[in-house]
């Protein structure tokens, strides 16, 4: 796939197939490393940082796909990636607009307008990658 493709937002909320292996590679690193006492080799964002909350659902315009697809092949020895799920996140989040663990109606949750910017952004990032090709 090309490098937009495999980057543009496919989501309101801006996910897309590099972020979804982005966010497998670090859920599992972090699961399995952190909770099972196989730490990670590698730095990770931690489970607390709530400005890098999100971030792992989308490729961000510094991180190459060689990068992100590279640590998800390295957590393959951590665990097997049949036992994560957050792929049902993103479908449940076509039919009730709940984003991770906040309902749609929880105060908390960003407004559209959120969204459409960061979805705007995704979208310049994928665009400026597909133009490096």
């Amino acid at each position: 796939m090309s490098e937009y493709d495999v980057r543009r937002p496919l989501t309101t909320t801006g996910t897309n197939l590099l972020g979804l292996v982005k966010h497998l590679a670090l859920c599992e690193s972090r699961y399995f490393g952190e909770v099972f006492g196989r730490p990670f080799p590698e730095a990770l964002p931690r489970w607390d940082d709530l400005a890098a909350r999100g971030t792992d659902m989308w490729a961000a315009a510094d991180e190459t796909r060689h990068e992100i697809v590279g640590r998800y092949r390295r957590t393959w020895g951590l665990a097997e990636t049949g036992r994560h799920a957050g792929h049902a996140d993103i479908l449940r989040e076509q039919l009730d607009g709940s984003v991770g663990t906040i309902p749609a109606r929880a105060k908390s949750q960003p407004s559209p307008a959120f969204w459409d910017a960061r979805r705007s952004e995704i979208e310049r990032i994928a665009k400026a990658a597909s133009a490096t090709e």
